[in-house]
């Protein structure tokens, strides 16, 4: 019928995982997932500097 604890039922907390270990393969790998994502970042960051400068909508001087 009715309850007491109304809404939905938190779940369990994980418990925290250990530090991984990492071999050199997956060491080289995560060192080229984060230098692409650095670039992909300044891309981005370029991308927006050059196109905020003159494109837009003009309005005309007619009423």
């Amino acid at each position: 019928m009715s309850s007491k604890q109304g809404g939905k039922a938190k779940p369990l907390k994980q418990p925290k995982s250990d530090k991984k270990e990492y071999d050199d393969v997956d060491k080289a790998f995560l060192q080229k997932k984060k230098e692409e994502e650095k670039a992909l970042k300044d891309l981005k960051a370029k991308a927006q500097k050059g196109a905020v400068g003159g494109a837009g909508l003009k309005k005309s001087g007619k009423k």
